[in-house]
């Protein structure tokens, strides 16, 4: 589900083309843009017989707490005509190494109905592509392949998944990767998108009165304080990645205040809890998120 992409600098053309090589079908819920947004071009030109797209109107009455996305979402699944639905969200990609890795589980469990899904890893890169997220707080883990016709649904505001009446999923971890860039855009297209995303959660009037004592540009803060990526990009991102024109906005020092509420890492409770976790619980989460009951991989 996608509406306003190119307007705020989603990488759903990246997001679809990561997908196509594992999949027999792609749907996208493609909501009902704005004047000037390209997303249906950028769709469009990748010119797969693979792409379904569904024309959508989004209600206002679904703009509380983001449950439009859950919506969307569902709405999409309802179309899926495979044996597993692989559900990406317009600022996810995945990486060609992994391909092999998500084919081999597909196959594997695909009879031990006892497996709903499966359970992904995740980058979450911040301000620029060389920056990422390995903080208490952001999510570590996420339901990314569910099994199709098996009474599971989207919930709250897309994030994850529950079946039947409220159950969680059993899922197997794969060890495949998410590669998250919803915080990596222009810093005045960021902090567009994150008034938006807020308006769609609090409503409109509140988030416009809040943001009027905002400046109109995201402050990412200093990212000398964020570990750099080690690891490599999806080849599909390599074009958008070069053509990454904002450097000069963002503050690569480790000074600096920040004119916005912070972050979780950005926390001393949260640092404190990453340090634990990093160098006397093996990197295992404290009180980590986790809405599904784990398997293990045969």
């Amino acid at each position: 589900m996608v509406r306003n992409a190119t307007k705020f600098y989603f990488p759903v053309k990246e997001s679809i083309l990561s997908a196509l090589p594992v999949v027999d079908e792609f749907i996208v819920a493609l909501g009902d843009c704005d004047a000037g947004d390209r997303t249906r071009e950028e769709i469009e030109s990748i010119g797969s017989d693979k792409i379904k797209i569904y024309d959508r109107v989004w209600s206002e009455e679904d703009f509380v707490k983001s449950r439009i996305f859950a919506k969307e979402t569902n709405f999409a699944l309802s179309k899926c005509s495979g044996d597993w639905c692989f559900y990406l969200q317009a600022d996810e990609v995945i990486h060609e190494k992994d391909y092999d890795k998500i084919k081999k589980a597909c196959s594997q469990y695909l009879d031990k109905k006892e497996v709903d899904g499966f359970l992904f890893d995740y980058y979450h890169f911040w301000g620029d592509y060389d920056h990422y997220l390995p903080f208490h707080g952001w999510y570590k883990n996420e339901i990314r392949i569910i099994r199709n016709n098996a009474g599971i649904y989207s919930r709250n505001d897309a994030q994850s998944f529950l079946k039947n009446e409220g159950e969680k999923l059993n899922v197997v971890p794969i060890g495949a990767n998410i590669y998250h860039y919803g915080w990596v855009r222009p810093p005045q297209m960021m902090q567009s998108k994150k008034k938006e995303h807020d308006s769609i959660h609090h409503g409109k009037e509140k988030i416009s009165k809040e943001y009027k004592l905002l400046p109109g540009e995201f402050d990412y803060g200093p990212l000398g304080k964020i570990p750099l990526f080690k690891g490599t990009h999806p080849k599909v991102m390599e074009k958008r990645i070069s053509e990454f024109f904002w450097k000069d906005k963002l503050n690569y020092s480790k000074k600096g205040k920040v004119a916005r509420k912070k972050f979780k890492h950005e926390k001393a409770k949260y640092k404190i809890l990453t340090f634990i976790e990093k160098y006397f619980n093996g990197g295992k989460e404290i009180f980590g998120y986790s809405n599904w009951n784990k398997l293990k991989d045969d």
